[in-house]
């Protein structure tokens, strides 16, 4: 049987570095630039149209030029952390949301699934013109 001390350090977790936790961060905030880049045909990456805030600067977490802008309208802000309040990372987005755009995040923890959260008025319209759009398809055929 174990002794009462080998039980106690089975419940402690480690916590990760800093230097770790920002690499989580940088991971995910590429991941979801590759996402957009691959659902657009533009490419990502340093000084394209497409990429990742550097870690510390202010302003959405995943940058686009006007351009990208207008095809994917979204003030993105990603969150990776096992931890999250999910009303002060929106409140973050809205204050680093630009004109014209909506405010989207991205969570992610890990072995868990990626999440994306926005304004649920937004959701629907969106579903909204995805119908009509079908709905037209289908009447021209």
């Amino acid at each position: 049987m174990k002794s009462k001390k080998s039980q106690e350090k089975v419940c402690i977790k480690k916590r990760i570095s800093v230097q770790a936790a920002k690499s989580k961060g940088r991971r995910l905030q590429q991941w979801t630039a590759k996402q957009i880049s691959e659902l657009l045909g533009i490419p990502c990456g340093k000084d394209e149209e497409i990429c990742s805030r550097e870690m510390g600067q202010s302003g959405t977490d995943v940058r686009l030029s006007r351009s990208v802008k207008k095809l994917f309208p979204y003030s993105i802000e990603t969150k990776c952390q096992e931890r999250f309040n999910i009303v002060s990372a929106i409140e973050q987005a809205k204050a680093n949301q630009e004109e014209g755009t909506e405010w989207l995040l991205i969570f992610s923890k890990n072995r868990f699934d990626k999440i994306a959260s926005m304004d649920a008025t937004h959701f629907f319209s969106l579903l909204k013109r995805i119908k009509t759009l079908e709905d037209s398809k289908k009447k021209t055929k």
